[in-house]
Order: C-alpha cells, then structure tokens, then sequence
C-alpha cells in the first residue's frame, strides 16, 4: 500500500485536532505548524475532510476547524476516504470488478484480500486509538510481529 502525502497530512491534521484540549476550533496555521503540513495544502485538506464530515469549520476571530465527531467514532480509514477515496484499487477499479484469464485468472481474490485486510486495520482504528496508543487487539498484534518492522531484503523480511 501507497499511503500518499495527502492522506498522511490528513491523518496528522485529524490526529491534531483530537489531541487538543482546548473546547476552541483550531487555526489551520496552529495545525501547519505543529505537523509541518505546507498551508495550502493542509487548507484544501480541511476542506475535503470537511466535505466528508470528518471536521467542521467556525468562521471569525475565534474560527478554526474541530472534528465533526468524536475522535473514537472517526476512523482512519474515514480520514483517508475523505481525501483519497477507496482505501484499495486496482487500475482505478474496485478489487472485485476486475477480470483476469488464464494463470491469473484468482488474482481478484487477492485484491479483495488485500482491501479486507487494509479494512480490518484502518476501520478499526480510531484517531482516539492513534493518539493514546492503544490500538485494537488485531492491530496490536499485527504492530507487534517483528517481521512488521523490517522491509523486504533485510534479514529475510518479505
């Protein structure tokens, strides 16, 4: 999995605004500083996370933006949705609408593994579980296996 520079600035953003304790929205220019997330890019960000009801926006003085809902009722896979769309495809298709013959003629299975497997951790992982640590037992685990932290062509990794 790609996770594009986009999504990561819009996981940090959303992880911002959870961690304040300040009932006050939020200024895009505290969330930029705090995150080293370019402006621009993090204003269209808030936009679309705004879109998608993942954060709200206050106008004025006073304005900034706040999450929409609860940080344990928003999801990574909610932030990353907003700015870029489904979590897994393939050439621009959804997993189980693509074909293939012959010897990869199971290779839709695959995908469609893969989505699941991209769902079972980031739908299940709250911003409030990204912040205080404590993830999900299944994503606890997989975090845990040493082989998760080595990439492939080091110590045998693959």
């Amino acid at each position: 999995m790609k996770v594009s520079a986009k999504a990561d600035y819009a996981v940090r953003a959303a992880t911002e605004l959870a961690a304040t304790t300040s009932d006050r929205p939020m200024k895009a220019e505290r969330i930029s500083d705090a995150q080293g997330i370019p402006i621009k890019f993090l204003e269209a960000i808030l936009l679309e996370l705004k879109h998608a009801n993942v954060v709200k926006s206050t106008r004025g003085a006073d304005g900034g933006y706040a999450l929409a809902r609860p940080a344990t009722e928003i999801s990574i896979a909610d932030v990353i949705r907003a700015v870029d769309g489904p979590l897994a495809n393939v050439r621009g298709e959804r997993p189980e609408d693509t074909r293939y013959k012959g010897s990869a003629e199971n290779l839709t299975k695959l995908w469609v593994a893969v989505r699941a497997s991209l769902r079972d951790v980031l739908e299940q992982t709250s911003l409030a579980d990204l912040i205080s640590g404590k993830f999900p037992k299944r994503v606890q685990t997989l975090s845990d296996a040493p082989t998760a932290w080595q990439s492939p062509g080091r110590s045998g990794a693959r």
